[in-house]
């Protein structure tokens, strides 16, 4: 039996700096959240097909863990991977909420091609593994680097580790689910014209600490936060919507510091 753990992360900052080829780019802080964590696991099964067990919900072909096995086994050709999986099951233990901004899906997929990579012998270089890994989805380049702390840009596919000592955070989940593609398109509609990227040219260099103690307005520090209040208008209903809380990605998640 092999297991990995797949953290979650929070987006200390998090800014539109276009759209180009139907997507946005960004740049971003992304931190690694050390006590929020999926498991997955592979446990010794006899499989006639791939096997996923945890997501139940979730169609296989749209399940990021089976894209990341299909998109090994397209690149590698190799059949040591399906041989694996017809003795091997996928079994995901479930902690991160979906829908809420923590990046769950992805960091699932991600730990399912960094476990895969090393079981399997397939001996992928991590900046290979983290080009796959964005055809997939824009955060999986940032859980296949598993930097504690990362500035995040582009589509997601340029990660550049941050030195810094990953935050104690509070985390508050509200039962809303917020819809990536439903906040972006939202985004797109209301909000891109007003985007002025020469506001935020410094806060990559800035430690997250001081980032949230002085930069302190929640709808500044993420740019998805007021399309999400647009898209999802019960989310600035509840009380962390008020109370000096910060919101992560495209939501639902708030959080502050301990």
């Amino acid at each position: 039996m092999y297991t990995i753990n797949a953290h979650a992360k929070v987006n200390i900052f998090l800014k539109i700096t276009g759209h180009k080829e139907g997507y946005h780019t960004l740049i971003s802080r992304f931190m690694r959240v050390e006590e929020l964590y999926d498991t997955v696991t592979f446990e010794p099964y006899l499989c006639e097909t791939f096997t996923i067990e945890g997501c139940e919900g979730v169609p296989l072909e749209s399940n990021t863990i089976y894209k990341a096995y299909t998109t090994l086994i397209k690149h590698t050709n190799n059949p040591d991977i399906e041989t694996f999986f017809k003795a091997h099951k996928v079994i995901v233990t479930k902690r991160i909420p979906s829908q809420a901004g923590l990046g769950g899906g992805s960091s699932d997929a991600a730990a399912f091609m960094r476990l895969c990579n090393e079981v399997c012998g397939l001996k992928l270089e991590r900046e290979t593994l983290s080009m796959l890994g964005s055809k997939i989805g824009a955060d999986l380049p940032f859980f296949i680097h598993n930097y504690p702390s990362a500035n995040v840009s582009g589509f997601g596919e340029i990660v550049e580790p941050f030195e810094e000592e990953t935050l104690q955070l509070e985390l508050f989940t509200p039962d809303i689910g917020c819809d990536t593609a439903k906040v972006y398109q939202t985004f797109k509609k209301h909000l891109l014209r007003d985007i002025t990227p020469e506001r935020f040219t410094e806060w990559e260099k800035m430690d997250s600490r001081t980032l949230l103690e002085t930069i302190a307005d929640p709808v500044m520090l993420n740019d998805l936060y007021a399309a999400a209040l647009i898209a999802y208008p019960e989310l600035g209903e509840i009380p962390q919507a008020k109370e000096g809380w910060f919101f992560s990605g495209s939501g639902s998640t708030f959080f502050r510091l301990k």
